[in-house]
């Protein structure tokens, strides 16, 4: 009786664990990180095909998918780490802008943000959270900011590093940082609405976040079909209107 309960649990783990592996997944860039759940619930009424998000920093995700993570389509937070899976035969599909990002300062502490990027090198603000600028896009347009106000080495003390926007969210969540660099997206979210104070960071100050879309080859190879579902619901209209309803410029 032992032995067949053993079995029985073997099963259903081996059952579980095959389902897991078939379920159609993307890799989200982290600034997507509320609003995919409209765009997978838009996309299933529209296909009837669930998905599941797997969510990173992009650099973090390009690594992953090197090393075998079996991801099907990838939504960058920019269009270089797509690129190169693209490049390297990680993809299929050249990389396609979806969206822009928008760079913001976010704070929980009342700290005055009403002189922007450059009023963070005041003694009065304490602690700025940025994405670490080597993996997350956003944390690479932060940088930039800072230096077109030329205040980054006086930033340089005080700044905090999080792998990804969603863990700087939390560094401002827990007012462990007075400031943030975070995403429009972010901070206008249903989740986050109302809480504390933000601005927009002027978009002179850096590059447009271009961020781009692939179908990986493990989405050809064992989701073809909703791969290609996918891709081209993310840049239809009603897609559109989805990125632009949360904060997001458009192609």
């Amino acid at each position: 009786m032992q032995i067949l309960k053993y079995l029985l649990l073997a099963c259903t783990l081996v059952f579980t664990s095959v389902n897991a592996a078939e379920l159609f997944t993307v890799a989200i860039a982290a600034n997507l990180k509320y609003v995919f759940d409209d765009l997978a619930a838009e996309f299933k009424k529209e296909t009837g095909i669930e998905v599941q998000s797997i969510v990173n920093a992009s650099g973090k995700i390009a690594t992953q998918v090197r090393q075998g993570a079996p991801f099907d389509v990838f939504m960058s937070a920019d269009m270089e780490f797509p690129e190169g899976l693209y490049k390297e035969g990680y993809a299929v599909t050249a990389p396609k802008p979806y969206a822009y990002g928008v760079l913001v300062l976010w704070s929980q502490t009342g700290a005055d943000l009403s002189k922007g990027v450059a009023g963070l090198a005041n003694k009065t603000v304490g602690n700025v959270a940025i994405a670490n600028p080597k993996l997350a896009p956003f944390g690479k347009q932060s940088v930039k900011s800072m230096e077109y106000y030329k205040v980054k080495a006086a930033l340089e003390p005080k700044l905090v590093y999080g792998e990804s926007i969603t863990q700087v969210s939390q560094f401002v969540e827990s007012k462990a940082v007075d400031v943030g660099f975070s995403a429009k997206s972010i901070v206008i979210a249903p989740e986050t609405a109302g809480k504390g104070k933000w601005v927009a960071v002027p978009e002179e100050s850096y590059e447009p976040i271009a961020q781009g879309i692939v179908i990986l080859k493990h989405g050809i190879d064992a989701h073809a079909d909703s791969a290609r579902k996918f891709y081209e619901f993310v840049q239809s209209e009603k897609a559109r209107a989805i990125f632009a309803k949360n904060g997001y410029k458009l192609p």
